[in-house]
């Protein structure tokens, strides 16, 4: 009997059998390959806030509107522009006459050490001291008090 294995093209090192043309594929394969490089990493921010790419700002912004789940707080508004710009525009003038009612009883022709004022829920009354004025303002509604001290100038002549 003839072995039909040559030692020419048969390793066999420990037992286990490689042929030599298959090794001798891989070598120049192995030897082909470039060598591997690097790089230094850089990091830029996706949000243009922090110097990222401007571009980005609109598709940021529909992303954080779409997980915004809370509500506007109500302002009590009527809904009506001009109907709110007036009764802003009335409530100004009402308490710039009362405003201007307390000045006259402190300040006007006739002044007075003592007064009260009541404008609906609001009362204001004032007491002239020797060198201030004081103002107090009582809110029925609200049950609060503000206290407002207001000093008197006198010029020596």
């Amino acid at each position: 009997m003839t072995n039909s294995k040559t030692p020419e093209t048969a390793i066999s090192p420990g037992g286990f059998r490689l042929f030599l043309p298959a090794v001798l594929l891989l070598v120049p394969g192995l030897m082909a390959t470039p060598p591997a490089a690097a790089q230094e990493l850089v990091y830029t921010p996706v949000n243009p806030s922090f110097g990222g790419n401007p571009f980005n700002s609109a598709h940021l912004l529909g992303v954080a509107n779409a997980q915004d789940d809370t509500e506007a707080p109500s302002s009590g508004s009527t809904g009506d522009p001009q109907a709110d710009l007036f009764i802003r525009q009335l409530q100004s003038r009402l308490l710039s006459g009362l405003a201007s009612e307390v000045s006259n009883a402190i300040f006007g022709d006739n002044p007075q050490d003592y007064g009260r004022v009541v404008f609906g829920d609001q009362i204001v009354e004032f007491q002239r001291g020797l060198d201030s004025i004081t103002l107090t303002i009582f809110d029925a509604t609200t049950g609060t008090t503000t206290e407002i001290v207001v000093p008197v100038f006198t010029t020596g002549g």
